[in-house]
């Protein structure tokens, strides 16, 4: 039987129009919009593959789940993260249509410089997406607006940003679909976003900030210690081979961030982190380099490595900084590096000292530095580091003592969870080890204020 030939413009297009559907969640409750998204994917699973063989790409024909399949799988989970704010779904909705469309008609049409983390993905693509992503996003945030309790600020600001977000982690190199991946990505920044917009708008006025302090706006001598500490700190780092000049220059932008936003107290917490992980990487050098399981580039840490790490501490910290939800957001900041610095702790010692090394998926016997594997040194290092530096925390008074269960908890379970997508999912390409840290850090928030919530 012939098949049409794949078109990948006919593709996109059809990608981007579909988003057009996202206009009647102005006119629907949330059960009837679940309801459709589920018959369009039963529609896509059953009917489409025999009337639009051109959508199809040549690998996506009895390859079970792919992107034509994950598309309303994606709205559906969009639907599930904010039943109550269906112009949050359909913001995200609009970033994906038009976001991701547009970057792959433009990435073909202009071509042009890549980015150097993956030259499969185009400048000219990203840049398209968070223009495209951002007009459908806005417009449809608006026109799904529940005027009487969203401000207009929530689509002047958050949609953008979720935008940008989404646009950036198109560009990761790993295989899990962009449909998932863009649409997950923008429903989150949109939903801090909300809570942002939620604490800080005057609803009366229009005006962003209802108070005259405003975390980004301290006293110009915060200002100045946060970029004198974190240069010196970068200079250090880099000369002390510890990271490369732009994970030198990311993590110095985090640390500005986190010390305009929580002070000294949050920055020393992240610079124990960094140092901690520093020197567990250091550890049993010679036996990781015999065995070609020590760091890349000599053991400098990237700009990847410094997001994936601390980039949920950041935007903890920023949220305290911006007086929204503070407590459980200095609780989340720490827990975040918690999580982090716990599991490269636990990772290092176990290739530096791990004498039997286990998969998680499986419990057999595997080589030190296989994905997902753990050891009972690795292990005890890593609650024993949750410990030290949810301890420290709480010394210098970023959270209460009795919240120090919790942190331990929560980085534990994130180390769990991690393990186990890296076994499952690492070597295949799905995640990468950057989006499996990052991960790492949302579960290890997540269990610390469930837990936390559970203790009161």
């Amino acid at each position: 039987m012939n098949r049409a030939p794949h078109s990948e413009s006919a593709r996109q297009i059809v990608h981007i129009s579909m988003g057009a559907f996202a206009l009647l969640l102005r006119w629907t409750a949330w059960w009837q919009a679940m309801a459709l998204a589920g018959g369009a994917l039963l529609f896509n699973v059953f009917v489409l593959p025999h009337v639009a063989g051109r959508l199809y790409r040549p690998g996506d024909r009895g390859a079970g789940l792919h992107g034509i399949v994950y598309y309303p799988i994606s709205v559906l989970a969009l639907l599930l993260l904010f039943p109550h704010r269906l112009d949050s779904v359909a913001a995200a909705w609009g970033i994906l249509a038009a976001g991701d469309g547009a970057a792959t008609l433009a990435g073909r049409a202009i071509g042009g410089a890549r980015w150097p983390w993956n030259r499969d993905k185009t400048v000219a693509g990203s840049v398209a997406f968070f223009v495209a992503g951002t007009a459908m996003g806005v417009g449809l945030a608006l026109w799904c607006r529940p005027v009487a309790t969203v401000p207009m600020a929530f689509a002047a600001f958050a949609v953008p940003v979720a935008a940008l977000a989404a646009a950036f982690v198109e560009t990761i190199p790993i295989k899990l679909d962009d449909n998932l991946s863009v649409s997950l990505s923008a429903g989150g920044v949109l939903w801090l976003g909300a809570m942002v917009v939620a604490r800080r708008v005057d609803y009366h006025h229009g005006d962003f900030f209802e108070d005259e302090y405003v975390a980004v706006a301290l006293p110009n001598l915060r200002v100045a210690l946060a970029l004198a500490a974190n240069a010196l700190v970068a200079v250090a780092g880099y000369a002390g081979r510890s990271v490369s000049i732009a994970g030198a220059i990311c993590g110095a932008i985090i640390g500005i961030a986190i010390f305009v936003s929580l002070g000294w107290q949050g920055w020393l917490l992240l610079l124990l982190t960094f140092v901690a992980a520093s020197v567990a990487s250091r550890l049993g050098l010679a036996r990781k380099q015999r065995l070609g399981i020590d760091e890349d580039r000599g053991g400098r840490r990237g700009p990847g490595n410094a997001i994936a790490n601390t980039g949920a501490a950041a935007i903890a910290a920023l949220l305290a900084g911006l007086d929204v939800h503070p407590e459980a957001a200095r609780l989340a900041f720490v827990a975040a590096l918690a999580t982090a610095g716990s599991d490269t702790i636990a990772s290092e010692i176990g290739k530096a000292y791990g004498r039997r090394t286990f998969s998680i998926r499986s419990f057999s016997r595997v080589v030190p530095g296989t994905s997902g594997a753990m050891s009972l040194e690795g292990t005890a290092a890593g609650v024993l580091g949750a410990l030290g530096l949810g301890a420290a925390a709480a010394a210098i008074g970023l959270i209460p003592l009795s919240e120090l269960a919790a942190v331990v908890v929560g980085a534990s379970v994130g180390a769990l969870v991690e393990s186990w997508l890296g076994a499952t999912l690492e070597e295949p390409g799905i995640l990468n080890n950057d989006v499996l840290n990052f991960i790492n850090s949302t579960v290890g928030i997540a269990v610390t204020l469930a837990v936390s919530q559970g203790l009161r």
